[in-house]
């Protein structure tokens, strides 16, 4: 498990060199304040502060895990069978069989828009609590084709997931649900916090190292399976490097990415 020390005049100062030094972001990390450090007095008996980081689960260049959501973690109600095209994905999701009573009774003939994303956020709050989590907040943001569903918890934890599977999973159902009952096609983004952002940073910092990495060895970095949105975060932030190539390889959920020297 990489482990990172570093000193700095503050302890917040200290965790941001040493989460620039692990590519990570805080919410990847356990943070171990060492020491807090002093301020002193006219420049006298300064003392930094230290702190030790230790990454919670770090991305590694080679696949390790499938990106699928554990059943123990996610238990789903599905939507009846629907086979809608993501607009995110490019391609079209697998069937998944209809277990919700609460959503067959609803018809496609007989729900407006509004009601739909209406409907999606019941559904995102019975998954909520099919979870354990009780004080589930949803909100929703519209613009156009665009909703963004706001989740709040004190358990955001869970609902995020490992490296975000579980909030993935829930995206995915939402997009499902509300296209499969609204007259217009949705693009449906699932968020908790600023988590997608950190989440974004995150990638673009993996993206660099792992692009460096790929120039020293002269050998191809093959990243963990991700979503396509993720891939493409990885895609966009290396295109202006001419020292480097990027594609994807495998079939979901198993796609992956691939970085490869061309110098």
């Amino acid at each position: 498990m990489k482990k990172v020390t570093r000193r700095g005049p503050t302890v917040e100062l200290a965790i941001t060199s040493a989460l620039a030094e692990l590519g990570a972001t805080r919410d990847e990390v356990n943070v171990e304040v060492n020491d807090k450090g002093k301020k002193g007095f006219l420049g006298f008996g300064v003392k930094e502060a230290e702190v030790t980081l230790t990454m919670i689960s770090v991305n590694e260049p080679f696949v390790t895990e499938e990106v699928a959501v554990p059943k123990e973690e996610l238990k789903i109600i599905e939507p009846e069978k629907v086979d809608v095209q993501l607009d995110m994905d490019e391609e079209k999701t697998s069937e998944l069989p209809g277990k919700s009573e609460e959503l067959e009774k609803v018809r496609e003939k007989d729900i407006s828009d509004e009601a739909a994303i209406e409907k999606t956020a019941q559904y995102l709050k019975m998954m909520a609590v099919e979870m354990g989590i009780e004080d589930i907040q949803v909100s929703q943001v519209i613009d156009g084709k665009y909703v963004t569903f706001h989740l709040e918890s004190d358990k955001a934890a869970i609902l995020i997931g490992k490296r975000g599977q579980t909030l993935n999973a829930l995206q995915q159902l939402a997009q499902l649900v509300a296209n499969k009952f609204s007259n217009e096609f949705k693009v449906v983004r699932v968020e908790i916090g600023d988590y997608r952002e950190r989440r974004e940073q995150s990638l673009q910092l993996l993206a660099d190292r792992m692009a460096d990495k790929a120039v020293r060895s002269g050998r191809k970095v093959q990243l963990e399976p991700m979503p396509s949105y993720e891939r493409k975060v990885i895609h966009h932030t290396l295109s202006n490097r001419p020292d480097i190539e990027t594609y994807s390889e495998g079939s979901d959920p198993y796609r992956y990415l691939v970085i490869q020297s061309i110098r």
